[in-house]
């Protein structure tokens, strides 16, 4: 069945199972009709019956009983009713506020589909929201990261693209691009006067740098939405048995790797993310970085690299007792896939030392958090450092490490009136857009044709366009994105 075109009377639990209260949404046409079979208000002091719901006005709250087929009561409720198009979905909508029983939201939802109901599709309300105009597709995405929020700054930055301030950026970039297309289509009306030109060539280029510092100043931002969103990549790198998943362990607080004497024992990546001062980490613990013959053991280091790459911020982990020679063997291989990363070096396993010997302190590395430039040869590391040495085994210097991870990685989380991006759909257009502006510079410095650069303008309004689901026609596409949402959202 194409949900997108669909007139059904949906229903679905709207709140997660285990609850003391449980909520059902029912949105459609029918929606208040399909539930009066079902509900029974309750008797006033007068001894009279209440209103049906479909007598009763918007915005009310009506309480009575959910009766079954034999006529038994299932639960006392609330109704809530609201009227088309004030609501989530733009229709008829109500929502049943049970006791948070799962026989009970099951028993309600068997009675509402045997009188003509359909069960929702994952995100289907929030999908007929948008295609009932109640918000665009860039609003809409926001609804799903609003519910995965976990920190106050993804939070805010999903609440700030929920209220349109994404939205109203680009429709302001839109404006500008109507403005610019409107002009060089009325010249390519009037073509046939050589000399007719509706705009200053000069003005129009002004405009258009304008408009590709605004995409440029978005795109800039994903990287800050993204680790806001997801979590800062941590990479915990290092030779075998150096300490890695124990690290792991530690900073997440449960046991999330086989954690063992003997070398070799991680071969995939594990990821995990936890909360530190209010920011996100997304730790990843990879497989030690050795010459090995194993083929399995050979793949996960090379997922090692990768993981490595992707990464923000790069813990490589030396065994204190063996620090030196680590280092030696790791460096050549590590500092170069770490060039503008934070790279921090820690020693673990300094409760197996009776004191911290000079050299530690003194020697390159002694726990650094810096920058890698592509300036410094294999071995350097810059001089500005500071020294950390943890025992992952006994928990000692966690706290310190964590604090050391939020000054090397410090997210500013913005105001209530910031745009960030963090969705990969959006910024995948808004740099089809970037390539398309920055092609209309190009046309306009280069004199090129109106009707050559009017083509590049109506590109980027396109790309653009698909943020908000304005040039999105397909029902493959809408299908992909809210699908991806949780049943009864």
């Amino acid at each position: 069945m194409n949900i997108l075109l669909s007139s059904d009377t949906i229903c679905a639990v709207a709140t997660a199972s285990g609850g003391a209260i449980g909520i059902i949404r029912v949105s459609g046409t029918q929606a208040i009709a399909i539930t009066d079979k079902i509900f029974v208000p309750a008797t006033g002091r007068d001894g009279k019956s209440g209103k049906k719901l479909s007598e009763r006005k918007a915005y009310t709250l009506a309480f009575g009983n959910i009766v079954g087929t034999n006529g038994e009561i299932v639960d006392e409720v609330l109704v809530s009713v609201f009227h088309a198009p004030h609501s989530y979905t733009g229709e008829n909508s109500v929502e049943i506020s049970c006791h948070g029983s799962a026989y009970i939201l099951q028993e309600v939802m068997q009675l509402l589909i045997a009188n003509g109901c359909r069960a929702a599709g994952p995100g289907e309300y929030t999908q007929r929201g948008f295609l009932n105009g109640k918000m665009d597709l860039s609003q809409a995405e926001a609804v799903a990261d609003l519910i995965a929020s976990r920190t106050a700054a993804s939070h805010r930055m999903a609440m700030n693209q929920m209220r349109g301030l994404f939205s109203k950026e680009l429709s302001s970039l839109r404006d500008r691009l109507l403005h610019l297309t409107s002009l060089m289509e009325l010249e390519l009306d009037f073509s046939d006067h050589e000399d007719l030109e509706f705009a200053d060539r000069s003005e129009l280029v002004d405009v258009t740098e304008k408009i590709e510092c605004v995409i440029d100043g978005l795109i800039a931002s994903f990287k800050q939405g993204n680790a806001i969103k997801n979590g800062i990549p941590v990479a915990i790198i290092g030779e075998t048995n150096a300490g890695k998943s124990t690290l792991l362990t530690q900073l997440v607080g449960e046991e999330r790797a086989i954690v063992s004497d003997i070398h070799g024992t991680t071969r995939d990546v594990i990821e995990d993310t936890v909360s530190i001062n209010g920011q996100l980490f997304r730790f990843i613990d990879t497989a030690g970085i050795r010459d090995t013959n194993d083929q399995i053991e050979s793949i996960g280091i090379e997922r090692t690299i990768q993981k490595t790459e992707q990464a923000e911020i790069v813990l490589l982990i030396l065994d204190s007792t063996c620090a030196d020679s680590q280092y030696s063997e790791l460096a050549p291989r590590v500092l170069p896939i770490c060039k503008d990363k934070t790279l921090v070096i820690v020693y673990n396993k300094c409760d197996l030392m009776s004191s911290t010997p000079d050299s530690l302190v003194s020697s390159s590395p002694t726990g650094v958090a810096a920058k890698v430039s592509d300036s410094q040869d294999s071995l350097a590391l810059p001089s500005d450092v500071k020294q950390i040495c943890i025992s992952a085994k006994r928990g000692d210097g966690i706290e310190q490490l964590r604090e050391l991870l939020c000054q090397s990685f410090s997210l500013s989380t913005g105001s209530q009136n910031d745009v960030i991006v963090s969705n990969i759909r959006h910024i995948e257009a808004l740099r089809a857009a970037h390539d398309d502006i920055v092609r209309v510079l190009e046309g306009l410095h280069s004199s090129l044709p109106t009707d050559l650069v009017s083509q590049d303008l109506r590109s980027c309004l396109h790309h653009l366009g698909e943020i908000t689901g304005g040039e999105i026609q397909t029902d493959e596409v809408l299908s992909s994105i809210f699908t991806r949402f949780c049943i009864g959202k």
